[in-house]
């Protein structure tokens, strides 16, 4: 009994401690260059061909993850659920473990069936603890696939408006922890443009 007991508390929070507040930001970025128009070909003449080289445009998604307002409300608000599922889970586990030191303490005077009345009753409320921690891992994910989806399609949606009005072609996506694009001249980038017309964008929904 003691032994079933002491490895569900250890893995009780394998959930929220694993948990990452993991947003699809690059994923949103980087969809770009398979939902958008292919660039241009290239030329024999260079006016042509350097045309088509300034159609193709990138965004730093490390920082539109550091500045876009938007995700850092949903950032706060996934670790606030995710702090909160913790604490009653641990508020949880720690009321369970007293139960079962106490009826540690007084097996030995307890009858057989008593005993057996009382391991089946610790029983049970160990298997309810795995099923709430299950039950509020499987809500955590939910919820998180669910912003996940809405920050990916305000940063698709809007990234094809704009690279329809400004003539893009091929929108890029780079990240230090994934540099796809080992280089690009600074003229081609975007970040700041972009992040300020999302940023401008949430302002007024807030209001």
């Amino acid at each position: 009994m003691r032994k079933m007991i002491t490895k569900t508390m250890n893995n009780a929070f394998a959930f929220f401690a694993k948990a990452g507040i993991c947003v699809l930001l690059a994923a949103a970025v980087a969809s770009c260059n398979n939902q958008g128009t292919r660039p241009a070909a290239s030329t024999t003449g260079g006016d042509s061909t350097q045309a088509a080289i300034e159609k193709i445009v990138y965004v730093n998604s490390d920082t539109l993850l550091e500045k876009y307002e938007y995700f850092k409300d949903i950032r706060v608000k996934l670790e606030d659920k995710a702090n909160k599922a913790q604490a009653d889970l641990q508020s949880r586990s720690n009321a369970f473990q007293r139960e079962v030191a106490d009826y540690q303490q007084k097996a030995p005077t307890m009858s057989a069936a008593d005993r057996q009345s009382t391991e089946e009753r610790l029983a049970r409320k160990q298997d309810e603890l795995a099923r709430h921690n299950q039950n509020a891992s499987a809500s955590f994910a939910q919820e998180e696939a669910s912003e996940n989806e809405k920050l990916y399609s305000r940063i698709t949606d809007y990234l094809k408006k704009h690279a329809k009005a400004n003539g893009y072609k091929l929108v890029l996506t780079y990240s230090t922890s994934n540099p796809a694009v080992l280089y690009a001249d600074e003229s081609l980038e975007i970040t700041n443009e972009v992040l300020a017309a999302l940023n401008a964008e949430y302002e007024k929904e807030k209001k």
